[in-house]
Protein backbone atom coordinates (compact mmCIF):
# COMPACT_ATOMS: atom_id res chain seq x y z
CA UNK A 1 0.00 0.00 0.00
CA UNK A 2 2.95 2.36 0.56
CA UNK A 3 3.63 2.70 -3.17
CA UNK A 4 -0.07 3.23 -3.82
CA UNK A 5 -0.13 6.05 -1.28
CA UNK A 6 3.02 7.57 -2.79
CA UNK A 7 1.56 7.48 -6.31
CA UNK A 8 -1.70 8.91 -4.96
CA UNK A 9 0.23 11.67 -3.22
CA UNK A 10 2.17 12.49 -6.39
CA UNK A 11 -1.01 12.70 -8.46
CA UNK A 12 -2.78 14.68 -5.73
CA UNK A 13 0.15 17.12 -5.61
CA UNK A 14 -0.20 17.63 -9.36
CA UNK A 15 -3.93 18.25 -8.87
CA UNK A 16 -3.27 20.77 -6.11
CA UNK A 17 -0.65 22.71 -8.04
CA UNK A 18 -2.65 22.81 -11.22
CA UNK A 19 -5.98 23.65 -9.57
CA UNK A 20 -4.25 26.42 -7.63
CA UNK A 21 -2.89 27.79 -10.90
CA UNK A 22 -6.37 27.62 -12.45
CA UNK A 23 -7.74 29.50 -9.41
CA UNK A 24 -5.13 32.26 -9.84
CA UNK A 25 -6.15 32.55 -13.50
CA UNK A 26 -9.79 32.80 -12.41
CA UNK A 27 -8.89 35.55 -9.94
CA UNK A 28 -7.05 37.45 -12.66
CA UNK A 29 -3.67 37.13 -10.91
CA UNK A 30 -2.15 35.49 -13.99
CA UNK A 31 -3.39 35.56 -17.58
CA UNK A 32 -5.27 32.85 -19.44
CA UNK A 33 -2.31 31.70 -21.61
CA UNK A 34 -0.94 30.06 -18.45
CA UNK A 35 -3.69 27.41 -18.86
CA UNK A 36 -1.33 25.55 -21.18
CA UNK A 37 0.67 24.43 -18.12
CA UNK A 38 -2.12 22.49 -16.37
CA UNK A 39 -3.25 21.11 -19.71
CA UNK A 40 0.18 19.62 -20.44
CA UNK A 41 0.83 18.40 -16.89
CA UNK A 42 -2.59 16.74 -16.58
CA UNK A 43 -1.71 14.72 -19.69
CA UNK A 44 0.92 12.92 -17.56
CA UNK A 45 -1.53 11.67 -14.93
CA UNK A 46 -2.98 8.71 -16.85
CA UNK A 47 0.56 7.33 -17.17
CA UNK A 48 1.16 7.75 -13.45
CA UNK A 49 -2.15 6.06 -12.71
CA UNK A 50 -1.26 3.18 -15.03
CA UNK A 51 2.05 2.71 -13.20
CA UNK A 52 0.28 2.84 -9.81
CA UNK A 53 -1.88 -0.14 -10.77
CA UNK A 54 1.23 -2.32 -10.42
CA UNK A 55 1.03 -1.71 -6.66
CA UNK A 56 -2.66 -1.38 -5.82
CA UNK A 57 -6.10 -2.25 -7.20
CA UNK A 58 -8.02 0.16 -9.41
CA UNK A 59 -10.62 0.80 -6.71
CA UNK A 60 -8.21 1.55 -3.89
CA UNK A 61 -5.82 3.52 -6.11
CA UNK A 62 -8.58 5.77 -7.42
CA UNK A 63 -10.02 6.37 -3.95
CA UNK A 64 -6.55 7.07 -2.51
CA UNK A 65 -5.80 9.60 -5.25
CA UNK A 66 -9.22 11.24 -4.92
CA UNK A 67 -9.07 11.51 -1.14
CA UNK A 68 -5.51 12.83 -1.05
CA UNK A 69 -6.35 15.30 -3.81
CA UNK A 70 -9.43 16.46 -1.91
CA UNK A 71 -7.36 17.01 1.23
CA UNK A 72 -4.48 18.83 -0.46
CA UNK A 73 -6.74 21.02 -2.60
CA UNK A 74 -8.80 21.85 0.50
CA UNK A 75 -5.65 22.83 2.41
CA UNK A 76 -4.57 25.04 -0.50
CA UNK A 77 -8.02 26.61 -0.55
CA UNK A 78 -7.89 27.29 3.18
CA UNK A 79 -4.31 28.50 3.56
CA UNK A 80 -3.54 30.08 0.19
CA UNK A 81 -6.93 31.32 -1.00
CA UNK A 82 -8.50 31.81 2.46
CA UNK A 83 -11.67 29.82 1.72
CA UNK A 84 -14.15 29.54 4.59
CA UNK A 85 -15.75 26.18 5.47
CA UNK A 86 -18.97 25.42 7.30
CA UNK A 87 -19.05 23.00 10.22
CA UNK A 88 -20.50 20.26 8.00
CA UNK A 89 -17.70 20.67 5.48
CA UNK A 90 -15.11 20.50 8.25
CA UNK A 91 -16.70 17.24 9.40
CA UNK A 92 -16.44 15.94 5.83
CA UNK A 93 -12.72 16.71 5.82
CA UNK A 94 -12.31 14.83 9.10
CA UNK A 95 -13.97 11.76 7.59
CA UNK A 96 -11.48 11.96 4.71
CA UNK A 97 -8.60 11.63 7.19
CA UNK A 98 -10.30 8.64 8.81
CA UNK A 99 -10.86 7.00 5.42
CA UNK A 100 -7.24 7.49 4.37
CA UNK A 101 -6.11 5.97 7.66
CA UNK A 102 -8.33 2.92 7.09
CA UNK A 103 -7.06 2.51 3.50
CA UNK A 104 -3.45 2.61 4.63
CA UNK A 105 -3.92 -0.47 6.87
Amino acid sequence: MLYGVLFGLLMATIDTGMLSLVKTINLGVVSIPWMIIPTIIYAIQPWLFLKSLNYESLTIMNLTWDLLSDLLVTLAGLFIFHDVLSTGKKLGILTTFITLFLFSR
